[in-house]
């Protein structure tokens, strides 16, 4: 075993999902049987990582992308996390150790296949086969529940669509979405590229001018509806067309970080194995931020009304899942079948994500 070969896990691992691209991770190799992962969190600039939770959720799918990539060159991996405090910089130390019976991950030729689908898919239901699947890659911890029928994917767009509307309003939220696209892009290394989006490039190209200020915004959103064009393409016909809604739930609270990095791992397993199903698949967090937000009785806003507007949310939300207010929500996506993106965010070079 080499760092050569532990280069070529990361430059694999680096591949693993975060919230708007984000990549929270940075990476040392100590020596041939140690890689250090110095993650970081965004909860000081973006509205979405509720107390860093997102990230943790990312360096958990990035600890099973290395583990999965790691099968791949016979190598078994074991974590740790190697820091405390509050989790704004968490340390995860991974060991590898060659086993001559390794056998290569079924998943490895989907970490880098892995993507997005923000558009419309196809409405034709998940098999048996596969609808078990998803359920099984998440493991005994968690459950998952569908929504399928055209009446539950019809309350979920409605869902998704008023809380487009909390976070299309939100000035705490703006700052974001200014930053996280690459205008005229079909790639993009460090955020989303516009042709990624899920918008047509009329739409595109409103959104970019209107976004170039705070002040555009606002007047857009009261004089001209300016949160329909969005919520339409994005939120209302996304929601629509897909063969399932799924909510994985943790069966026990998270309690610490190593809670929020089990729900990573599982988060990543689904999506991998719905790609190596022939399924696409996208996260729909916001409903899911809004609630922890809501519940915890946190106002995420200067504006009170939008405070007002996530609880009531909250409510349609544990309607729809028929849950209390009490239960855990940690992963909310869409899964179906579609056309591959012809759009995607890239990766920095691994170069650029090594320590130092």
């Amino acid at each position: 075993m080499t760092r050569d070969m532990l280069s070529s896990v990361l430059d694999l691992a680096r591949w693993a999902p975060s919230g708007d691209n984000t990549q929270p991770w940075r990476f040392e190799i100590v020596d041939e049987h140690l890689i250090r992962v110095h993650g970081f969190d965004t909860r000081d600039h973006v509205l979405y990582d509720y107390d860093g939770h997102p990230s943790h959720i990312a360096h958990g799918a990035l600890l099973e992308t290395m583990r999965i990539a790691a099968s791949g060159f016979g190598l078994t991996t074991s974590w740790s996390i190697s820091s405390g405090g509050e989790h704004r910089s968490p340390v995860y130390d991974v060991r590898f150790a060659p086993d001559a019976t390794m056998v290569r991950d079924p998943l490895f030729d989907c970490i880098e296949a892995r993507t997005v689908q923000r558009r419309p898919m196809k409405a034709a239901p998940l098999t048996g086969v596969q609808r078990q699947a998803l359920i099984d890659a998440a493991g005994g911890d968690f459950s998952v529940q569908f929504f399928e029928s055209w009446r539950d994917r019809g309350r979920v767009a409605r869902l998704l669509w008023n809380s487009a509307k909390v976070r299309l309003t939100c000035p705490e939220a703006y700052p974001v979405h200014r930053d996280v696209i690459e205008w005229r892009a079909r790639y993009s290394k460090d955020r989303i590229p516009e042709q990624a989006v899920g918008v047509n490039p009329a739409t595109a190209r409103l959104m970019q001018w209107v976004m170039q200020s705070w002040g555009r915004v606002q007047f857009f959103n009261r004089y001209l509806l300016g949160t329909v064009a969005p919520r339409i393409e994005l939120d209302l016909l996304p929601g629509v067309f897909c063969a399932a809604h799924m909510l994985v739930r943790p069966k026990r609270p998270p309690t610490g970080l190593a809670d929020w990095i089990q729900l990573g791992i599982a988060v990543q397993r689904i999506w991998m194995t719905a790609t190596h199903l022939g399924l696409h698949l996208q996260p729909q967090m916001t409903p899911v931020i809004f609630r922890w937000y809501a519940r915890a009785g946190r106002h995420f806003s200067r504006d009170p009304a939008l405070f007002e507007q996530a609880l009531r949310l909250s409510g349609d939300f544990e309607q729809i899942a028929e849950a209390t207010p009490r239960d855990d929500f940690g992963f909310f996506a869409r899964v179906g079948v579609s056309p591959q993106p012809r759009s995607r965010s890239l990766r920095h070079d691994l170069a650029a994500l090594m320590k130092g």
